[in-house]
């Protein structure tokens, strides 16, 4: 993965309580965005941004409760998250690894990884390109096509079908194109993402 891409560990890797190993069968996981999907986007004109620092950040409201039922399934959680406004020179790496720390310390997730490139610099691992996700997959021997990802913005839909995902798209309304490609679901919150990707599973184990 090229300069600029963060990788943080989260709760229970290398085997930790998840299995979470990268060896052995290959996994389902789920792949989730960050911004406005795990902690409340900053909206001007109806455009999401991320928030400036830590001290900005603000969980979604049911955050922990959804993603403890994934948890409770055994499902590895991956953030995968575009941070442009490095490259752009708007914000610090520090102050996005220090997003990061408060993400991993609030909610149960696996890992953290971010591009902190901008369109112009052709990286692999910014979406709507699937690096990061592929990343993810190598990393912990998850298969893609298993998966889910996890998004409100087009990129993170199109990435998830670049990469074989299963893709679920909380439409929040903003101002701004949509997926190239429609997702598997289209919902108002990551509860409801949540419920439909644990009755898909459901459904697959029960055959149906």
């Amino acid at each position: 993965m090229g300069i600029g891409t963060l990788s943080g560990s989260g709760t229970g890797l290398s085997g930790s309580g998840t299995g979470l190993s990268g060896s052995g069968t290959a996994k389902t996981a789920v792949f989730l965005d960050r911004d406005g999907v795990l902690n409340e986007a900053v909206m001007r004109d109806g455009k999401p941004y991320p928030p400036a620092s830590a001290a900005e950040v603000e969980i979604v409201a049911d955050a922990a409760t959804a993603l403890g039922r994934l948890k409770a399934r055994g499902l590895p959680l991956i953030v995968v998250t575009n941070q442009p406004d490095v490259a752009r020179g708007a914000q610090t790496a520090e102050a996005v690894e220090a997003i990061h720390e408060r993400i991993r310390r609030e909610l149960p997730v696996d890992d953290v990884l971010s591009c902190l490139h901008d369109d112009a610099d052709g990286c692999p691992c910014r979406k709507p390109k699937p690096g990061l996700i592929l990343e993810g997959a190598k990393k912990y021997g998850i298969d893609p096509r298993g998966s889910f990802m996890i998004g409100d913005r087009w990129r993170d839909i199109d990435a998830g079908k670049s990469a074989g995902c299963r893709t679920v798209w909380i439409d929040r309304g903003y101002h701004e194109r949509g997926p190239s490609i429609a997702p598997d679901a289209r919902v108002g919150s990551l509860s409801e993402a949540v419920m439909w990707i644990l009755q898909k599973i459901d459904a697959e184990e029960d055959g149906t």
